[in-house]
């Protein structure tokens, strides 16, 4: 079973952290920095296994981002390799050719598609077509959210501008400018 994975970039910043197991925010951050020290200064020509405490700790470069887990002492690190391999192919088949950019500017995206992948630390889906088609039914689902939500906008901010109004309230409190169409409303 995984512990953890971390996503770090080559300068030691944090782009992605999943735990799989509870641990405090003072052990999380010990953790995080033991990794960073740990797999940063290793030459690219070495060994992705290492020993740390009662841990293996199975990591991958990728371009800028090295892909680091904690495994338990009787996991195998070569389907663990195998895991952070097909994560990587799963980002690279949603983003096109994945990069550090895009972890950081969807992160949302990065995560749900690691919760459809893992879960709780073992490998819940295999196959990469069918977490495509998971991530395609959730990109669907959020337009069609967000075509809807422009729609009650719309209605929301029409009957409000018949009163004489010019701000509109829709699930937050969001404020528009009656220049932005000529209806008095606008799509955020």
């Amino acid at each position: 079973m995984l512990r953890f994975l971390l996503l770090f970039s080559r300068q030691g910043k944090l782009r992605l952290q999943k735990w799989f197991t509870p641990c405090s925010e003072r052990e999380k951050k010990k953790v995080i920095r033991d990794m960073m020290t740990l797999v940063l200064p290793r030459p690219p020509r070495t060994c992705n296994f290492l020993h740390w405490k009662d841990l293996k700790i199975v990591y991958k470069r990728y371009a800028s981002l090295y892909f680091c887990t904690g495994l338990e002492d009787q996991d195998n690190e070569l389907l663990a390799l195998e895991v952070l391999h097909r994560y990587v192919e799963l980002l690279d088949k949603y983003f096109g050719n994945v990069c550090e950019l895009d972890i950081i500017f969807n992160f949302e995206k990065a995560y749900f598609i690691l919760d459809e992948f893992l879960m709780g630390g073992e490998v819940l889906e295999t196959s990469r077509f069918a977490v495509g088609v998971s991530m395609e039914e959730s990109d669907t689902l959020q337009e069609r959210d967000d075509i809807e939500g422009g729609t009650l906008l719309e209605i929301s901010c029409s009957k409000d501008s018949e009163m004489g109004s010019n701000t509109a309230k829709h699930g937050d409190s969001m404020a528009h400018d009656e220049s932005e169409c000529d209806k008095g409303c606008a799509f955020v």
